[in-house]
């Protein structure tokens, strides 16, 4: 039986609400990332910034209310604060029907309430593959 430590990415990237959010975007951009954790200081999810979160700043660019001060913003001001998160010990199935029943791409794993992990759909499609070919 498969479990969501096998598939899981547990060299999770996460950023604190106070990371500048240019800093954020770009690890985004370098890493290829489409989302990030965002954690407190021990460790707890307490958000996650997207590249649809980031969208709103591209927007206030755009609009020209994006000033010079906009340059100290911060994660906290864009991330997105409902994030549902799986624990490593739950199933599988629980994570997939997660994926499957709302729109994000990742779930971050959770154990003990800390980040010990993330999965995204992609790695249970390379799973998948890998199992199967």
């Amino acid at each position: 039986m498969t479990e969501i430590s096998d598939i899981m990415e547990t060299n999770v990237v996460a950023v604190d609400r106070g990371t500048p959010i240019l800093d954020a975007i770009k690890t985004l951009v370098q890493r290829n990332f489409t989302g990030l954790p965002v954690v407190d200081k021990k460790n707890h999810v307490v958000g996650i910034i997207t590249e649809k979160d980031v969208l709103a700043l591209a927007l206030s660019i755009h609009n020209k209310t994006y000033d010079s001060a906009a340059t100290s913003a911060k994660v906290e001001d864009f991330m997105t604060t409902d994030v549902i998160t799986v624990d490593v010990n739950e199933s599988l199935k629980q994570l997939c029907t997660n994926l499957m029943k709302h729109p994000f791409r990742r779930v971050p794993i959770v154990e003990k309430q800390k980040l010990v992990g993330i999965v995204s759909r992609k790695d249970i499609i390379a799973y998948i593959m890998h199992i199967k070919g």
